[in-house]
């Protein structure tokens, strides 16, 4: 039995008061875990051990950071398997696509050599003055990550935090908190100073709400759904004000004119929405093919999609396609599909596994022809449902595509450059992708969304701002 525990003040501790939540495994529904319930007593106690460590952590020598960030690294390279089996039988990420301990490594490694970007200006546009303005780390950091990729969160997080000289709380989702127990694990044995990092296991309700509230945490980044990251802000706003970096859902769309390449597109944009099962926010939940190669385009990707998901055990490395993060994910991806069984055209999959496997298994599935205000179309699913539509011209599908709330991820297939552009300008959406989608993304672009998708912008050149604040310094020189 696995015997995950807290990361409090450089001790791996249980929950002060003893509490427990359980993690089952969704593909069998076995006990995986008994996982310490954070309380506010130990929110508290870890944000104060963050806030002690402060000082001293960012008055280091920024080589000094690097150093435990880079002992980390090599941990999280040599504990990927672990960490893969450990997401399996928590939220059901097959261990086959498993490679995110090698990506938290990797952001690790990259911030740790990033210091030197950590940097000011200066001026004397100002008469008989000399101006500068210093970069300087906010104190503690919150750090709220979801369940459908823990690893690679907690280190993209996480790792541009510390760099940039701030003490950190990080914060598991109640639903995938295991590799992130054994995570805390190799923390304590790369040598990070006692409460520079800790890390907590819990859910939204106390330990999340606790943090969002809390006036000694000066800035909180956070990943998961537009509604938690609205509470998030409210939180906030009411408390001190402290910086909110929020990356939330999508309904992401993908475009595909007559010109395409349909098989590319098809492939592609099946398995953006069959990745992950689904539970992925820039997945391409809503496909737009111009009218006239819609058919030719529908057969192929059904074709695709039904041949490229093999559901089973996540352990089993044949296995691609896992199962729903758990009961309640599993019953709102249902709950949706039947939905859409009320407003389009069901043309592949539409039910669940849960009888027959055992386990929170929701099969591939299309839908044909859906009204563009129905349920399904406006909202996130999570889950691996797409809804396929036709258009004609450019300026119909722009406004389709652009009638959501939601904002993150947009890709266009078409060989006409122009045409690419133009549409890359009109959709309102953080990241347009042209002639392949999501889940790539470019090592060295922002990510984050327009309108109810977030706010703020993450990646390796613009993380650390996130952790910077900007002092403006003024001297008078004198003349003589």
């Amino acid at each position: 039995m696995i015997h995950p525990r807290m990361l409090i003040n450089g001790e791996l501790v249980e929950a002060s008061d003893k509490g427990t939540f359980t993690v089952y495994n969704p593909a069998t529904r076995d006990v995986s875990a008994h996982v310490p319930e954070a309380s506010v007593s130990d929110t508290n106690a870890a944000v104060a051990a963050a806030k002690a460590a402060f000082p001293a952590w960012s008055a280091l020598d920024p080589t000094a950071r690097g150093a435990c960030m880079k002992k980390l690294a090599t941990l999280l390279h040599q504990h990927n398997e672990q960490l893969a089996r450990l997401e399996a039988i928590s939220m059901g990420l097959p261990v086959a696509k498993y490679f995110y301990g090698h990506t938290a490594a990797s952001y690790f490694d990259t911030y740790a050599e990033a210091w030197h970007h950590i940097q000011g200006q200066a001026s004397v546009n100002t008469p008989k003055h000399i101006t500068m303005t210093l970069r300087q780390p906010f104190g503690v950091v919150a750090v709220i990550i979801p369940w459908n990729n823990p690893a690679h969160f907690f280190a993209s997080k996480s790792a541009p935090a510390l760099i940039t000289g701030n003490t950190v709380v990080v914060k598991s989702s109640e639903k995938a908190p295991l590799a992130v127990a054994l995570i805390a694990e190799l923390v304590v044995k790369a040598g990070f100073p006692p409460g520079v990092f800790n890390v907590l296991s819990g859910h939204g309700m106390p330990s999340g709400q606790v943090l969002s509230g809390h006036m000694d945490v000066r800035a909180l980044t956070f990943t998961g759904s537009s509604r938690t990251g609205k509470l998030i802000q409210e939180e906030a706003a009411r408390t001190n004000l402290k910086k909110v970096i929020l990356e939330l859902g999508g309904k992401s769309p993908a475009i595909v004119f007559g010109d395409a390449d349909l098989d590319k597109a098809a492939e592609q944009t099946q398995h953006s929405i069959q990745a992950n099962s689904g539970q992925l926010c820039m997945a391409n939940s809503r496909i737009y093919v111009q009218k006239h190669v819609a058919e030719k385009f529908v057969e192929v990707f059904l074709r695709k999609f039904a041949a490229a998901a093999r559901a089973g055990d996540p352990l089993d490395k044949a296995t691609n396609h896992g199962p729903q993060a758990d009961e309640v994910q599993y019953k709102s991806v249902m709950r949706y599909i039947e939905e859409g069984k009320k407003t389009g055209t069901l043309a592949l999959g539409g039910e669940g596994k849960l009888d027959t496997m055992n386990g929170f298994f929701v099969e591939p599935t299309v839908f044909l022809n859906t009204p563009e205000g129905a349920k399904i179309m406006k909202e996130e699913v999570f889950g691996p449902v797409v809804n396929i539509n036709t258009f004609e011209t450019e300026d119909e599908v722009v406004a389709k595509a652009n009638d959501t709330e939601y904002g993150l991820y947009a890709a266009v297939y078409t060989k006409d450059i122009s045409r690419a552009m133009r549409m890359a300008r009109k959709l309102e959406s953080g990241y347009v992708a042209v002639n392949c989608t999501s889940p790539n993304t470019g090592r060295d672009l922002p990510f984050g969304g327009w309108k109810g998708s977030g706010q703020g912008r993450e990646g390796i050149l613009y993380s650390m701002n996130n952790f910077l604040e900007t002092k403006s310094v003024i001297i008078q020189i004198d003349e003589d």
